[in-house]
């Protein structure tokens, strides 16, 4: 169970180090002037690569997770309630995760209209999911 758990701590830090760097980007890419076409291009590149690592990452990530809970029924049975909490968190970040593919494909249409200043504030949302993850499984408040 110890190198699940390992792997599975690789792997979250992995993904969430993507979902930290990956909308870093839409803010420079929200920042390109109109007519810097090589930036644009070599910006959106970058997105494409580290959204298909990270989604690449994602999945060993919730894998094993899910083999943590379902066969080693960590987080089962009654004072467990910071498990029902971390499955919010789980579902959130998958959300947020999925929330960055849209707003590349809306970036490679150039039809995204938040400023620089939007993404900013976004991208501080893995942080909190992050934070409350952690805080969950290390002290268990409920």
């Amino acid at each position: 169970m110890l190198w699940i758990k390992s792997l599975h701590i690789v792997f979250v830090a992995s993904w969430f180090a993507g979902l930290f760097y990956l909308p870093r980007i839409f803010v420079n890419l929200a920042m390109v002037p109109a007519d810097s076409h090589a930036e644009r291009d070599r910006l959106l590149l970058m997105a494409r690569k580290l959204m298909r690592f990270t989604t690449l990452l994602a999945l060993p990530a919730v894998a094993l997770g899910l083999t943590l809970w379902a066969y080693y029924r960590i987080g089962f049975g009654p004072g467990n309630g910071w498990m029902h909490a971390k499955w919010v968190v789980i579902l959130l970040t998958l959300g947020y995760h999925h929330a960055c593919g849209t707003m590349l494909r809306k970036f490679e249409a150039g039809a995204v209209t938040r400023s620089h200043v939007w993404f900013r504030w976004f991208n501080e949302i893995p942080v909190v999911l992050l934070l409350i993850a952690v805080v969950l499984v290390v002290v268990k408040p409920f």
